[in-house]
C-alpha cells in the first residue's frame, strides 16, 4: 500500500553536505510520523530525526544544530539536509513511516522502511 524509496546518498569529506531524499508513494487512511534513522556496521540502528504526525520536529542530539528534516506534502517527499558532515555520521541512512493506530481509520497500523541509502563521510 505504501513505498518509501530514499536516495541521495554518497560520499564526502568531513565537512560536506548531503540532501537526502525520502519519496512516498501509495494511500494511507492513517495519521503517520515520518523519521530518519541510521545504522553504521555493528551498531544498532539509530534515531536521527522525525516529523510526527502533529507537525513537530525532533533530533537526535548527535545531529542537532547541523541536520534538518523537512516535507513537501505536494511532491510526497521527505528530506534530510545534512550539512557539516562527520566522520561518524558514515552509516546507511533509512526513511521510517509510522502509521498511527486509530479504531476508525487506521485499525492495522504498519511501520514502512525505505531500502536505505549510503552515507560515508571520510576524514
Amino acid at each position: 500500500q505504501v513505498e518509501l524509496v530514499d536516495s541521495g546518498g554518497g560520499s564526502v569529506q568531513d565537512g560536506g553536505s548531503l540532501r537526502l531524499s525520502c519519496v512516498v508513494s501509495g494511500h494511507t487512511t492513517c495519521r503517520y510520523d515520518m523519521a530518519w534513522y541510521r545504522q553504521a556496521p555493528g551498531k544498532e540502528r539509530e534515531f536521527v530525526s522525525v516529523f510526527g504526525s502533529d507537525g513537530s520536529l525532533s533530533y537526535a542530539d548527535a545531529v542537532k544544530g547541523r541536520f534538518t528534516s523537512s516535507r513537501d506534502n505536494a511532491k510526497a517527499t521527505l528530506y534530510l539536509q545534512m550539512n557539516n558532515l562527520k566522520p561518524e555520521d558514515t552509516a546507511m541512512y533509512y526513511c521510517k513511516m509510522r502509521e498511527i493506530y486509530d479504531t476508525v481509520f487506521c485499525v492495522r497500523p504498519k511501520i514502512w522502511w525505505g531500502q536505505g541509502t549510503q552515507v560515508t563521510v571520510s576524514s
